[in-house]
C-alpha cells in the first residue's frame, strides 16, 4: 500500500499539542494545498479565518462549548461557506444576481469540506496533527459576530492544528460493505455489519489507552436522533441570507 493511503488510514484527531508552533511558510503551504481541492464550477465559496488573538481563542473555545485545544494549539482556523465573494463579482461582471438559493448554500458547504480536508491530509503528510470542531456551529450567531462575518458567509466548523502531544489509537470506521453499494442501494445486511461493528467498538473502548467508555457506535448515535440537534440553524443561515429558496 502506498505511503499516501497509509497515512489516510491512519487519520486520528488530536486534542493535546505541543508548544512548537507551526512554521508560517509550512503554514501557508498547508492553506495553499487546501485551495487545489475540487470546486464546483470553480467558484471556490470559502473563507478560512486565522485566529491569531488569545482572547479571541478563549472565547471561541467556550462558544464551541469547553474545548481547551482551541486555545493551546499551534494554529486555529474558523472555515466559513463564503458566498459573498463570488455573488458581488458577478453583480460586478453584470449578472443580475439571484442570491440565497439552497443550491448556493450546498456549494458553498461542500467547497468549504474539501478544502478543509486538503489541508487536514497536507498537515497530517508533515507530522502536524488536527482536530476538527464543529461546535463552532453551537454558537454561530456569536462567532460570525465575534469574527466579523458578512451577510452569506457562515462558520461551518473550526480546526486545531499543532504538533501532537499525543498517540492515540487510530478509532475504526464501518466496515466497507456498509458503504460501497453496487449499482443500487441495498441494506438487507445493514443490521447484521451494524451489529458486528458494533461489538468491534466495544471492544476499541475497551482496550483504547485512558479509556473508560463502555459503548458502542449505535449508543453513541442515540443523542444525535433523540434531540432536536442545534435547532437554531436555519434561522441562523436564512438571517446570513442562506434564505433556501
Amino acid at each position: 500500500m502506498n505511503p499516501v493511503i497509509e497515512q489516510l488510514r491512519s487519520h486520528r484527531s488530536i486534542r493535546k499539542f505541543t508548544d512548537r508552533q507551526i512554521p508560517r511558510d509550512l503554514f501557508e503551504a498547508f492553506i495553499r494545498a487546501g485551495q487545489a481541492a475540487a470546486t464546483s464550477s470553480h467558484v471556490q465559496a470559502y473563507s478560512i479565518i486565522h485566529v491569531v488573538t488569545p482572547e479571541n481563542r478563549a472565547i471561541l473555545a467556550e462558544l464551541a462549548g469547553g474545548q481547551p485545544y482551541i486555545a493551546d494549539s499551534s494554529d486555529f482556523l474558523v472555515f466559513c461557506a463564503d458566498m459573498k465573494r463570488s455573488t458581488d463579482a458577478a453583480e460586478r461582471a453584470g449578472a443580475d444576481v439571484v442570491r440565497g438559493m439552497t443550491e448556493h448554500l450546498l456549494v458553498a458547504s461542500v467547497d468549504t469540506a474539501l478544502m478543509a480536508q486538503n489541508i487536514a491530509v497536507a498537515a497530517e503528510s508533515e507530522g502536524v496533527g488536527l482536530c476538527y470542531i464543529g461546535g463552532i456551529r453551537n454558537n454561530p450567531a456569536e462567532v460570525s459576530k465575534l469574527l466579523r462575518l458578512p451577510d452569506h458567509v457562515y462558520p461551518v466548523f473550526g480546526m486545531c492544528l499543532g504538533y501532537p502531544d499525543q498517540q492515540p489509537e487510530v478509532k475504526p470506521r464501518l466496515p466497507l460493505e456498509s458503504i460501497l453499494k453496487t449499482d443500487y442501494y441495498q441494506d438487507t445486511d445493514d443490521a447484521a455489519q451494524v451489529d458486528a461493528f458494533d461489538s468491534e467498538m466495544r471492544r476499541y473502548y475497551q482496550q483504547r489507552t485512558g479509556s473508560n467508555k463502555d459503548t458502542t457506535w449505535s449508543e453513541q448515535l442515540k443523542p444525535l436522533f433523540t434531540t432536536k440537534v442545534r435547532p437554531h440553524m436555519r434561522t441562523f443561515l436564512q438571517d446570513r441570507g442562506f434564505e433556501m429558496k
